[in-house]
């Protein structure tokens, strides 16, 4: 006897053709839902960019699977009969159709898997392996050892897929080229742009949907430019081959005002959402090397943040369980200041990052890690907060893939389980790699006194207050003994300068 239908669930960041639920469903007899819900839109308060692409997105990848011969029950948020929620909707299709059980793929977050587990109905989750690693590779990985550190992993991925392997060996004798892809920037007058789409009329509905329902959360949502099909997600990948890629590695740390791409991918969305598959794009940047279009460190420096990055913090989440995104291993409670929902700061290096967050629900990794993060810690800020934040204000953010990045590397709110430092810096390293503080109403070479950058008063301040924990950090007491050849007076008037900030930025002052 043939079984009951049942439903294949297909969420917004499911969006790819072989998807392990659909493979185990059966086209001629299940149902496909998939469903815009208002929980999935406002557990934070999304950049209407990133509901805007993910809605779209979702519409024509429904569209498609009809095409293909599925039957796709698809609720839009404005339908009058839409339950509000992923397990709502399945309850409500279920209750249509008489299904019992349910086939789908594991979600990325923690809360979405509690919710389907906890459904009336027979829920099957099956594996998303959408990735190059399983959750199997890397706990095999983990299993044993004292530390979890990306690099090491990373090299074992190498090893398993042969991506940029010469042998047993790495290209090019070394597993990564940091030390060639941390030059300061040039304002190039012919950097490249990613590739933009005019919206067509599905991604103009559901940008006026978004529009209508979400009028005041933080972001702009026009003009919107980015890919929502798998053919443009191509389309936007073999332009940064062509036209980004050789120089991506000399300039991936660069940060330069109103360049707000450099020569950055902006591809993580597509990937995280399923409109890219991660091995193709790794084998694509790996062959524009071998055909000698693009030289080794920019395509080694490419791969290492999906092949390396991107599985590592994937396989982090899932192993560390659902509490590792409330983790405050620092005790950090300070509330996150306004300054990053885009009130007025004096600080040029986070009102660019900031209002470039606003207008493209993009930054790149050091703008987030050593601009936006590095305040953050600096400044106490509870981590949650910071998680809640960076989840919501990013296309590309997903919990799994966020919250090891922020909670882990960029707060230290793990306890140095991915990072083997707290990512600090004083304003030194901004000045560096960037042209902002050329404009800044601080003075970056101020340490002390009238004008001095805060971020060089929160940084010993940080020090300072953390010196039980990281005095014996190897990679941290140089700073501390410079720190103890200070002056006491200077070192006492750096702290109290430091401190009178932090009550200013309190009192929602503009700081």
């Amino acid at each position: 006897m043939s079984r009951r239908p049942a439903l294949a669930l297909v969420l917004g960041d499911q969006l790819t053709p072989d998807l392990s639920a659909l493979r185990a469903a059966d086209r001629e007899r299940d149902r496909v839902v998939m469903a815009e819900v208002a929980s999935e839109a406002t557990y934070v308060a999304h950049h209407p960019k990133k509901i805007a692409l993910i809605f779209a997105a979702m519409r024509k990848f429904a569209a498609r699977l009809r095409e293909a011969g599925w039957q796709v029950d698809y609720t839009t948020l404005d339908d009058p009969e839409n339950a509000g929620s992923i397990p709502g909707e399945l309850l409500r299709r279920a209750e249509e159709t008489g299904a019992r059980q349910v086939i789908a793929t594991r979600p990325g977050e923690w809360r979405l898997i509690a919710a389907l587990e906890d459904l009336p109905l027979e829920v099957t989750l099956h594996e998303d392996d959408r990735f190059i690693a399983s959750h199997a590779t890397f706990d095999r990985w983990a299993k044993g050892r004292k530390s979890l550190r990306m690099e090491h992993f990373y090299r074992e991925m190498r090893r398993a897929t042969g991506l940029l392997m010469e042998g047993d060996a790495p290209a090019g004798g070394q597993w990564n080229y940091d030390h060639d892809n941390r030059k300061p920037p040039r304002d190039d007058l012919f950097l490249p742009e990613p590739l933009r789409f005019e919206p067509d009329e599905t991604v103009a509905g559901a940008l006026d949907l978004v529009e209508a329902r979400f009028p005041d959360n933080f972001g702009a949502l026009r003009p919107f430019a980015f890919a929502t099909d798998p053919e443009q997600a191509e389309a936007a990948l073999a332009h940064f081959l062509k036209e980004a890629l050789p120089r991506f590695g000399d300039y991936q740390d660069a940060m330069l005002a109103g360049r707000r791409f450099l020569y950055h991918a902006v591809i993580s969305a597509y990937l995280n959402i399923g409109l890219l598959d991660p091995l193709e794009v790794c084998r694509r940047a790996e062959a524009e090397w071998t055909a000698g279009r693009a030289p080794l460190n920019a395509v080694e420096g490419f791969v290492r943040q999906i092949l390396g990055w991107r599985e590592y913090v994937r396989g982090i989440y899932f192993r560390e369980g659902p509490g590792y995104a409330a983790r405050n291993d620092l005790g950090h409670k300070r509330d996150l200041p306004p300054l990053y929902w885009g009130a007025g700061t004096r600080m040029a290096c986070l009102a660019e990052a900031v209002g470039q967050t606003r207008e493209e629900a993009y930054a790149h990794h050091i703008q987030r890690l050593m601009v936006t993060g590095n305040f953050a810690l600096l400044a106490g800020v509870d981590p949650a907060q910071v998680h809640e934040w960076y989840l919501a204000v990013y296309i590309d953010a997903f919990e799994w893939v966020e919250a090891p990045n922020t909670v882990g590397m960029s707060q230290f709110a793990d306890g140095g389980l991915v990072a083997s430092k707290p990512y600090v810096s004083s304003g030194a390293y901004i000045d560096r790699m960037s042209d902002y503080c050329g404009g800044c109403s601080y003075d970056v070479k101020t340490r002390v006194g009238e004008g001095a950058c805060p971020f060089n008063l929160l940084y010993w301040r940080f020090l300072d207050r953390h010196r039980a924990r990281f005095e014996g950090n190897p990679r941290m007491g140089a700073m501390y003994r410079t720190w103890e050849r200070m002056d006491a007076g200077r070192r006492r008037a750096i702290l109290e300068q430091a401190d009178a900030f932090l009550a200013r930025m309190e009192a929602d002052e503009t700081v």
